[in-house]
């Protein structure tokens, strides 16, 4: 008689070891194949935990640095954490450590001194960042002669003691013109300033980029060209209102056939010094070092107009000197900040009235309408840096005074009523102490 083996409690229950084996390693590497089932709670649990994270990143960023709650947790684990992994022998000097100060403390224990309860922050990432520098902390203004430029002058330095940026200005004032070595030279010496700073010197554009160096921001005042001529002609024969007779003895090479020259007979017959390209003076400034930008012409004019456009964050005109104030103030807060209250003070007005050209007067209008012909090249960049002041202007907000262009007719026939008559030269200035700004020629 056969027996059943199939249904018998031994062949379904009482499987041998080997067998119990074999069918638990087929049932893993089956499971193995399949990818792990999360229950609904657990994906729960982890969506909240990355939401969590997230929060918090954002609560970092915008906070500036995390919860106080995770510095002390930070402290308090860094503590901990250096307790248990410095590990001393009886001589108390450190054996094994994790992290960096521990190292320099083995080699240098007098630099410093772990005290209880110190954030080891340090230890993970350095000295701290030194301390945000203002955007633009690199200013230079190659400042335009007889546009301003002393009174200028003598407001940044007020303003460098109160704001505590490093002001540099240069005593050259006769070579605007460098060699490549020269500007080299000059460019790294202005790198190397300690920034925030304002470097200024009378100089042409210096382009930084061409040499490899960080361009700095530039900033700049013109005025209307013949104005201009005018002042730079009297000043370097008679100084201004710190005293003629000081002037006198700081040009002793001038002699006096130069000094009185009429500057009508200047113009009007050609002297080097009323015509190109000696007249030609403003555009170099802005158009470089290279030579032609020394050629009145549209190649040094349009050249000068890219660099205004590109590198120049301001040029204002010295007919509107407030209004440039006010705007460096808003453009450049770290330097310029008060700089109105300063220029409108009372004592600041008896210094700059020193600043006024002396024995100055217009010109025969014959004599101006042949000076305006050899310097339209500079009146076209005039009214070029004249438009784009109105536009800055008009985008900050500030109203502009509507005044005719510069070039028109009226304009000459204009300087032609208001043309005093010439001073002789034993009259007495002393006589007549009005404000020095009433010698100045304005548009």
């Amino acid at each position: 008689m056969m027996k059943n083996f199939s249904g018998s409690p031994l062949h379904s229950n009482n499987q041998t070891p080997n067998h119990i084996r074999e069918r638990n390693n087929r049932k893993y590497s089956f499971l193995s194949t399949i990818p792990f089932r999360f229950s609904l709670r657990g994906y729960g649990f982890c969506m909240a935990t990355l939401f969590l994270f997230c929060f918090g990143s954002l609560f970092y960023q915008l906070n500036g640095g995390p919860p106080k709650i995770l510095l002390d947790i930070r402290q308090y684990l860094g503590v901990c954490g250096k307790n248990l992994w410095s590990v001393k022998i009886a001589t108390g000097r450190p054996l094994i450590h994790k992290d960096r100060l521990a190292r320099q403390l083995v080699s240098h224990p007098h630099v410093h001194k772990q005290r209880r309860g110190e954030s080891t922050y340090l230890d993970d990432h350095g000295p701290p960042a030194p301390r945000v520098l203002p955007f633009p902390s690199q200013v230079v203004y190659n400042r335009v002669g007889k546009c301003g430029s002393r009174t200028v002058v003598i407001l940044l330095r007020l303003l460098a003691e109160k704001h505590q940026f490093n002001l540099v200005s240069s005593d050259i004032h006769n070579k605007t013109r460098l060699t490549k070595h020269e500007q080299v030279d000059l460019m790294k010496n202005i790198s190397n300033i300690p920034q925030p700073f304002l470097y200024t010197r009378h100089v042409h554009f210096l382009n930084f980029t061409r040499f490899r160096i960080e361009q700095p921001v530039y900033i700049n005042i013109i005025r209307d060209p013949i104005n201009r001529f005018l002042s730079n002609y009297f000043f370097r024969r008679f100084g201004d209102w710190r005293g003629e007779q000081n002037h006198l003895i700081r040009t002793p090479g001038m002699k006096d056939d130069e000094r009185y020259l009429d500057i009508n007979v200047c113009i009007l017959e050609n002297y080097p010094e009323c015509s190109n390209p000696r007249v030609f003076y403003i555009i170099p400034y802005f158009c470089g070092q290279h030579p032609q930008c020394r050629e009145p012409g549209v190649w040094a004019l349009e050249r000068a107009k890219q660099n205004v456009l590109e590198n120049y964050l301001l040029v204002g005109i010295l007919e509107e000197l407030e209004d440039v104030l006010l705007l460096l103030e808003r453009l450049l807060p770290h330097y310029f900040t008060g700089v109105l209250n300063i220029y409108k003070s009372p004592d600041y007005r008896k210094m700059g009235n020193m600043t006024g050209t002396v024995r100055k007067h217009t010109p025969t209008l014959e004599a101006l309408q042949v000076l305006y012909h050899r310097m339209r090249y500079e009146y076209e960049f005039y009214n070029f840096i004249r438009d784009q002041f109105h536009l800055m202007k008009k985008k900050i907000g500030l109203k502009s005074v509507s005044q005719p262009p510069a070039y028109s007719p009226a304009f000459l026939r204009e300087l032609s009523l208001r043309t005093p008559e010439p001073l002789d030269e034993d009259e007495e200035l002393d006589t007549d102490l009005e404000d020095a700004n009433s010698w100045l020629v304005h548009p």
